[in-house]
Order: C-alpha cells, then sequence, then structure tokens
C-alpha cells in the first residue's frame, strides 16, 4: 500500500498506534494532534486521504472538514466515539467519505484505507471507453476528477464523483443499494444505508428535482439515460 495520509487526533497515544500501523503498510504518515494544526498544515501540502477524529479541543473535526472539504479531493475518513446516526449524517453531509467509530480493529482501519486509496487509483486511472461521461446536461471527467451540470463546475467530494460515475455508467438499469454499496464501496464493513446519505448529498448539490436519479420505490435507483427524460417524465414515473 503507497499513498501519503494526514491522521488526526489529539490523543496521543492514538496517534502513535495508527501511525506505526500505517506506515508498516508502506504509508507515509503525517500527524497533527489539533484541528488547527491540520488545517495549517494543509495549506502547504496535499495528501492522498485524510484521517480525522470529530472530537477534538479547539477546532473539532466536523469544522475541519467543512473548511477543505471545497478544496481537498481526497478521502476523508473521520474517527469517533460517536455512533450515533445523527452524527454520521452530519459527517457525510459536510462530505466525508467513510466514518470508523471508536473503539475500532486495526486490522479493520488499514482494510479501510487501503481500499479508499484504491478506489481514488482507480478512478484517476481507470477511464471509461471515450474517457468523459456525458448524459444530458451532467458532464463528468473521470480524468480529471470534475463534474459540471450545463457547463457549470459542481464541487463533490471523491465518494460523491465515485457514486455520480457508477450510477451514469450503468445509466438505464436499477441498482439495489445493496449492489451500489458493494460495487462502489467496495468493502465488507460499513452501513448500506449510507448509500440513501450520499444518494442525498448528490441530489443536493446536482440534481434537486430528481430530474436524473429516480428512486425505484423497493427496489434501488435508477440514473436516466438520454432517451429517458421525456419517457420517464410523461408516464409519471417515481422520482
Amino acid at each position: 500500500m503507497e499513498g501519503t495520509l494526514l491522521l488526526v487526533d489529539d490523543d496521543v497515544s492514538i496517534l502513535l498506534l495508527v501511525s506505526d500501523v500505517l506506515e508498516e503498510k508502506g504509508l507515509d504518515v503525517t500527524t497533527a494532534r489539533s484541528g488547527e494544526e491540520a488545517l495549517a498544515i494543509l495549506e502547504g501540502k496535499s495528501f492522498d486521504l485524510i484521517l480525522l477524529d470529530i472530537m477534538m479541543k479547539g477546532i473539532g473535526g466536523l469544522e475541519v472538514c467543512r473548511r477543505i472539504r471545497g478544496r481537498v479531493e481526497c478521502p476523508i475518513l473521520f474517527l469517533s466515539a460517536k455512533d450515533t446516526v445523527e452524527d454520521i449524517v452530519k459527517g457525510l453531509d459536510l462530505g466525508a467519505d467513510d466514518y470508523l467509530t471508536k473503539p475500532f480493529a486495526l486490522e479493520e482501519l488499514a482494510a479501510r484505507v487501503q481500499a479508499h486509496l484504491r478506489r481514488q487509483s482507480r478512478l484517476r486511472t481507470d477511464t471509461p471507453a471515450g474517457g468523459v461521461l456525458e448524459i444530458g446536461e451532467i458532464r463528468l471527467d473521470p480524468g480529471q476528477m470534475t463534474v459540471t451540470k450545463a457547463g457549470v463546475p459542481v464541487s463533490l467530494s471523491t465518494r460523491e464523483l465515485q457514486l455520480l460515475a457508477y450510477l451514469m455508467e450503468h445509466a438505464g438499469q436499477t441498482l439495489s443499494r445493496d449492489r451500489i454499496f458493494r460495487d462502489v464501496w467496495r468493502t465488507d464493513y460499513g452501513d448500506v444505508s449510507t448509500v440513501a446519505i450520499n444518494i442525498k448529498n448528490l441530489r443536493n448539490k446536482l440534481d434537486p428535482d430528481w430530474r436524473y436519479i429516480k428512486t425505484v420505490w423497493g427496489s434501488g435507483y435508477r440514473f436516466v439515460t438520454r432517451s429517458g427524460f421525456a419517457e420517464e417524465d410523461g408516464n409519471g414515473a417515481d422520482k
């Protein structure tokens, strides 16, 4: 496993333990003991992945994520003892890509980190035939990791971009939440309900009128095809 990682936690014992494990896996790990220190580091350096504790003195992890998400494209994974649905939703709404509650198994943490780095690499290099995906007003360039709607840039988190690419690549197909989680998240860990949360976030940013991303009640989601706009709008299909 290769890559650069920023680990942010105000618990020194966790910093030492996690950084040792990840460095043994081949990662270049930079540590920060506060949100303030993390923000300062991110002003001058980019990373392939950020591990971010939520509950820290001073600037907490949620605020750090809010401040950096618009300019940081790499995956952000939250680490926290807070595990309520509300906390998870709030973190994902701010643009986090994953969530791991304390205490956690180091093997699981390493597996999650590795999975995110693999996906990030595939997203940059495994572009589909023709490269750019374009349906209606939405244009996604996997190589450049950019999305526009009617020519206007749309800022998406890495997870949202991966999810959009998957939906567009399978346009016209009804995809279950389990299938989306398996194919996009590519892990045996986690909560499949995060699919719905990320779909909601993607709609808020890109498709507020649900014109492109349809909910097929009881089955999953479907991204419409070019030819599907008139048909689906005309027959009153469920959103």
